[in-house]
């Protein structure tokens, strides 16, 4: 572990332990916002870690702020953390001042029908975009569009409205619909991935599916050891043991994965980073997978208590159904990293793997 590593854990471990419980994620489920929290996370620095040090930011790699991605999910956070962190680094890159107050992401093109229009110094946004998490708490939006334009919109002017939804942990998933929406900065992408916000969200994901991966297991054994049936803990029984052992190898693969995928992807001061599609692709393609046996099998430990609000598995497991999915699904990924596989040809492939890159993947991923 780098320093900057442990110096990160060690203030996500004091701020998220203290201060996220379950009265604190039921208040954000019943459509509050945890302002006080939000500050808390503002002042420790976590927003703008990957930005540059001219951004207030500390330049920090994607392996250092690992703590802070990894905390959201053992934690169940309920803040839109990660999509700030995100639009920090890239606006920092670019050379655009950041806004205050939460950023949302929006990727033209995937899944959405979102247009640019206009052109020149006055472009504006038409289209409809669904599943945008946290939209309706957050005052500006970062688009990233289908010609390596990364553009700020306002999402409290009266050419937006957003229509609220939930994903599967209750958290805010809306659509916002644009109807000529100005924007209100403009700037070239500042890296060589072909859908910026698609990738590095789906880094977020795959690291905070972690995260609540390791918080589910952690709970599963506790009951495992504690629930005493037929005169013995039920942990003891051979079954049990073996659906606990496939979670924590599902678990210990989702981790490596997340972890060579952060390791790859670029920061500030690795701009340049051509691993970093593919790794991506197989770091969320390994944690969806692993989140859909993994969420399974800690309730069939935990049997009837494990599906009870007052139980809490199901803030980890529920984010785990909502994560996997967003910034594309396990099957998504897959067909991406199959497709890069095939324009390859045979005999690209084991140099490909090696080199955990598809010279002709991920030019564009597609919808």
């Amino acid at each position: 572990m780098s320093e900057d590593q442990r110096l990160i854990g060690h203030s996500v471990q004091r701020l998220f332990a203290e201060r996220v419980d379950k009265a604190a994620r039921e208040r954000v489920e019943a459509g509050a916002f945890d302002d006080a929290l939000w500050q808390r996370v503002v002042d420790n620095g976590f927003t703008r870690a990957l930005a540059t040090e001219e951004a207030g930011g500390i330049a920090a790699t994607w392996s250092a702020a690992v703590p802070i991605l990894h905390g959201i999910g053992y934690w169940q956070v309920p803040l839109p953390v990660p999509e700030t962190m995100v639009a920090h680094l890239l606006l920092s890159l670019a050379g655009v001042e950041a806004p205050a107050g939460p950023i949302v992401l929006i990727e033209q093109g995937c899944g959405n029908t979102l247009r640019l229009i206009g052109g020149g110094s006055e472009p504006r946004l038409e289209g409809t975009v669904p599943h945008v998490a946290w939209a309706r708490h957050a005052p500006t939006a970062l688009v990233s569009s289908s010609e390596r334009q990364l553009a700020l919109v306002d999402l409290r002017q009266a050419a937006v409205r957003c229509e609220p939804h939930l994903d599967h942990a209750r958290m805010p998933s809306d659509t916002l619909r644009f109807d000529g929406a100005r924007c209100i900065a403009q700037a070239a992408s500042p890296l060589a991935l072909a859908q910026p916000v698609w990738t590095l969200g789906a880094l977020t994901r795959a690291l905070m599916v972690v995260g609540a991966l390791e918080s589910a297991l952690e709970q599963s054994v506790r009951y495992a050891t504690e629930r005493v049936q037929f005169g013995k803990p039920i942990g003891r029984n051979q079954a049990i043991q073996q659906q606990l052992a496939l979670m924590a190898g599902d678990t210990a693969a989702a981790r490596m994965a997340a972890l060579a995928a952060a390791a790859d992807a670029p920061s500030v001061t690795a701009r340049d980073a051509p691993a970093a599609p593919f790794s991506i692709a197989a770091a969320k393609v390994r944690a969806g997978e692993a989140a859909t046996r993994a969420a399974g099998i800690a309730h069939q430990v935990h049997g009837a208590i494990g599906f009870t609000r007052e139980h809490p598995l199901h803030f980890a497991t529920r984010r785990l159904w909502a994560w996997r999915g967003q910034f594309g699904s396990d099957a998504w990924w897959a067909q991406a990293l199959g497709r890069a596989a095939i324009a390859g040809g045979a005999a690209a492939f084991w140099p490909s793997l090696t080199r955990r890159r598809f010279d002709r993947a991920f030019d564009t991923l597609g919808p």
